[in-house]
């Protein structure tokens, strides 16, 4: 019986001394594994000529845009011009029906011209003493205001007929041939599309270095290639309250009418000289609520004592974005290689494989591939 539980003894002991051998040399190799590399891309970080510009969101609104009304009611009688037709200072647009103010303008001048051979008469006479100074006066009267009643008739015709003020280019016509039309009726939009204003606005802190005369770029919409440029010409001096931004509003010219009233365009205003600056990728930018960061590769050290290509997480500073890079002000230095894909799924002393063939799009004003 002793020799049999010794015998137990034994083999249990030798399976446990085996079993302790295998778990060390998994821990071992466990301790040695590296995961295999993951494969990125990268670009070296340089120096490039940035130009201190901000950018906003814009409005396009026309330098003169009005909607014609009716002054006075009345019917339509004639329409002179085409809906959407380029349409020149002072043509007429729209006629009313005047028929009952030219009978009073008739009558008005026959009471007018009455009125001036009384006046006449009156002179003769009062060189004569024949009648009173009171009497000429009140006949002098009488002529002033038949002549004035003339003008007035006038004026209500004249009021009657809509002309452009401006040369533009007009809009949907609002009414029709015959139509009974009330005072202040719309009549037609008429816009002048150059110039045109786009009005913009920058945060307070910036609204200082935004000056009347500065260089302003921007595109005609979203899907145009186009750049125009343009000049600020007004900086509101007074800050919104509700967002603290100043309103700003640039001026530029726009022969082609490539920019309608009401578009949205993106305006880029030049603040000054161009300055030396490092920027990455924006996709080279690991954010996150801690700080951001990128991933620098460099030759690393690993436990076994060889080197091998890893990457290193750098906080850095950043700086204003243009198109697809950002400026670093802080933590990035001219010559590094900088990870511009792959970067969620690194960590701090991972192995990397460079793969450079396929590069994300690095454009200082990128376009959408379909636009």
């Amino acid at each position: 019986m002793a020799w049999t539980v010794a015998g137990i003894v034994l083999v249990v002991a030798a399976l446990g001394l085996v079993k302790v051998m295998q778990i060390r040399a998994a821990i071992k190799a466990g301790s040695s594994w590296q995961p295999p590399p993951e494969t990125v891309t990268t670009v070296v970080a340089s120096v490039q000529d940035w130009s201190a510009t901000i950018e906003a969101v814009g409005s396009v609104a026309p330098a003169r845009g009005v909607t014609l009304a009716a002054d006075l009611p009345g019917v339509v009688q004639s329409i002179s011009f085409q809906s959407g037709a380029y349409v020149r200072e002072g043509q007429v647009l729209v006629e009313l029906d005047t028929r009952q103010e030219r009978g009073q303008l008739h009558s008005a001048i026959a009471q007018s011209d009455l009125a001036r051979n009384n006046l006449e008469r009156g002179r003769k006479l009062l060189e004569q003493q024949a009648i009173s100074k009171l009497e000429f006066d009140q006949t002098e009267a009488a002529s002033r205001q038949a002549e004035a009643l003339v003008e007035q008739a006038q004026a209500a015709i004249e009021r009657k007929t809509i002309r452009a003020p401006f040369s533009g280019v007009t809009g949907i016509r609002q009414v029709n041939l015959g139509q009974y039309v009330n005072s202040g009726d719309a009549i037609v939009p008429l816009q002048s599309l150059d110039p045109m204003y786009v009005n913009f606005t920058v945060p307070q802190q910036d609204a200082a270095a935004v000056r009347p005369g500065a260089v302003a770029v921007t595109l005609a919409d979203s899907s145009s290639t186009d750049q125009i440029t343009g000049r600020v010409t007004t900086v509101n001096p007074v800050v919104v309250e509700a967002t603290r931004n100043v309103e700003v509003q640039a001026t530029f010219a726009n022969p082609r009418g490539q920019m309608r009233a009401g578009m949205f365009v993106t305006v880029q205003v030049q603040l000054g000289a161009r300055r030396p600056t490092v920027a990455v990728p924006a996709s080279a930018i690991n954010y996150a609520p801690y700080g951001n960061s990128v991933f620098i590769v460099e030759q690393i050290k690993g436990p076994d004592g060889k080197s091998y290509r890893g990457v290193r997480q750098q906080f850095v500073k950043l700086g204003p974005a243009q198109g697809d890079e950002v400026a670093v002000v802080q933590g990035v230095t001219p010559g590094q290689e900088i990870v511009t894909t792959g970067v969620f799924k690194l960590r701090s002393g991972a192995a990397v494989n460079v793969d450079n063939r396929t590069q994300p799009s690095n454009s200082l004003s990128p376009r959408p591939a379909n636009s």
